[in-house]
């Protein structure tokens, strides 16, 4: 058979045909004609790895008796026994069965997506890539700098979805990702280090032409090599507690560790237990439950040049932009539309209506879970970063995360960061190095009281989000502004 899509698409048509003919009451189909990556590595000025990926094939799903099926294959030659293997995977998952799953009404719909980009980033040479890196890597260069790491990821995937109810979706997608670090040991042997990962305004295109544009990347490298040296020069934060203001830089983690994963409807219905973890939210509680202050409003963004906008979920719902939190109050949560029946059963009353459009795999054979999109918080009405400092009388200034502790249903954290300034009555006086926080994911929440303007706003990409068994690696974004927090426990004990 002819593998080109014009081939795929009748012949996967056909398969619904007789997948519903065989008692399935849904079946659906994700063809990756293109699934290319590209990840380059520069350690000390030198190329440590070029790894260059390509895979083609797909992944179908049959509900058949509420029960899942799903296989996948790279043999486009063989689509049929594909089905067949997905419809006695849904017959065995049948008899274990603990609530059937059910996609709803019927939603067709027909679309194409494609991200604005201005320079394919697989259409770049090498040589010209590893010149842009170098560049770097020589502007990092300096005698307090021990080690130098610099980075670049891209990704670019042509994928169409069919569905038996008539869906047909055609999407392009593209990722632009990069990083870089300078690391060097402190006086008592401790590795530290400061680092910069590409991130915008949320404006913007999503090609190569992001990442070589100096606002957003390569324009930083004499901040970190300053503030690297003043970290080598400081002292530990001490403990105590005190007022918290994160930057974005340090914001997108807070967000995606403890509202992003913790809103995952698969989570909140107990199916990430043995993995990662579940969710302290239950059904119930959503659009009851207070999850922070009136200053915290967190929403699904659609926002172009992330990562985390794709135009179409993997069912095929529309992406679209809707509240998760509003003035505190949790509203709605990340969904598919298998799993919306069974929250709104447990919760004994309708709590979701539509999809989240969340349903999200990271390959072709992978099958699609409730995975984040682009976890925004809405900017505030409480001017600059430097507003906000003149209001804090006692506190640091926290910024880019070292290491991540977090409670088995979300419940609870603590996060090292890179760097800390202190502030002492409006002002920054000093930097700490090997600065920590943790707290109650919703006490801590509900002691924001601060939260930037668009100018403080900042989308973070993260290009490597885990979950799922087995795992998936997915892309996403944040998009955050600076917040504060009141009387946060920071600091360790000697």
């Amino acid at each position: 058979m002819n593998t080109k899509v014009d081939n795929i698409a009748p012949a996967v048509k056909n398969q619904f045909e007789r997948m519903i003919g065989s008692g399935c009451s849904f079946a659906d189909a994700r063809f990756y004609d293109e699934d290319s990556s590209q990840h380059i590595v520069l350690y000390d000025g030198n190329l440590e790895s070029n790894n260059r990926g390509f895979e083609r094939g797909i992944g179908v799903r049959v509900l058949k008796q509420g029960a899942w099926g799903f296989a996948a294959t790279a043999n486009l030659t063989a689509i049929s026994a594909c089905f067949d293997r997905a419809l006695a995977n849904a017959q065995a998952a049948a008899k274990l069965l603990g609530f059937p799953k059910d996609m709803g009404p019927a939603q067709p719909t027909k679309g194409q997506y494609r991200p604005p980009v201005e320079k394919d980033p697989f259409e770049i040479p090498l040589s010209e890539k590893l010149k842009f890196l170098k560049d770097i890597d020589t502007s990092l260069r300096d005698k307090t700098v021990a080690q130098r790491i610099v980075t670049a990821n891209f990704q670019r995937r042509r994928i169409y979805y069919w569905n038996s109810e008539g869906t047909e979706i055609d999407r392009w997608v593209l990722n632009t990702f990069g990083s870089m670090m300078v690391m060097s040991p402190d006086k008592d042997g401790r590795n530290q280090r400061r680092s910069v990962e590409l991130y915008s305004d949320g404006t913007g295109t999503r090609g190569y032409e992001w990442l070589t544009n100096p606002d957003w990347f390569a324009g930083h490298a004499e901040r970190i090599k300053s503030e690297l040296s003043e970290i080598l020069a400081a002292e530990s934060l001490p403990p105590g507690k005190r007022d918290v203001i994160l930057l974005p830089g340090q914001g997108f983690l807070q967000v995606h560790e403890t509202i992003g994963h913790a809103l995952e409807l698969d989570r909140i219905l107990g199916y990430e237990l043995s993995f990662a973890g579940g969710s302290h939210v239950r059904p119930e509680m959503i659009g009851t439950l207070r999850y922070g202050s009136e200053k915290l409003n967190c929403r699904a963004g659609v926002v172009e040049n992330s990562a985390g906008t794709f135009g179409y979920d993997d069912e095929g719902s529309q992406q679209r932009d809707f509240m998760l939190i509003d003035k505190g109050v949790l509203v709605n949560v990340l969904s598919c539309r298998a799993d919306l029946a069974e929250a709104n059963a447990k919760a004994g009353k309708t709590v979701v209506k539509e999809s989240g459009t969340a349903a999200r795999a990271s390959a072709f054979y992978r099958s699609p879970i409730d995975r984040m999109t682009n976890i925004n918080i809405d900017p505030g009405q409480d001017g600059t970063l430097e507003d906000i400092i003149k209001d804090t009388k006692d506190g640091v200034v926290l910024d880019v995360p070292v290491s991540w502790s977090i409670g088995s249903n979300r419940e609870h954290f603590h996060f090292g960061c890179e760097i800390a300034w202190e502030v002492k009555d409006g002002r920054r006086t000093k930097v700490y190095k090997n600065p920590t926080y943790q707290g109650h994911t919703l006490e801590f929440w509900g002691s924001l009281d601060k939260v930037g303007n668009r100018s403080t706003w900042r989308l973070h990409q993260v290009p490597n989000c885990g979950k799922g068994e087995p795992n998936q690696i997915m892309e996403l974004g944040h998009g955050i502004p600076v917040m504060r927090f009141r009387n946060v426990q920071t600091g360790e004990k000697e």
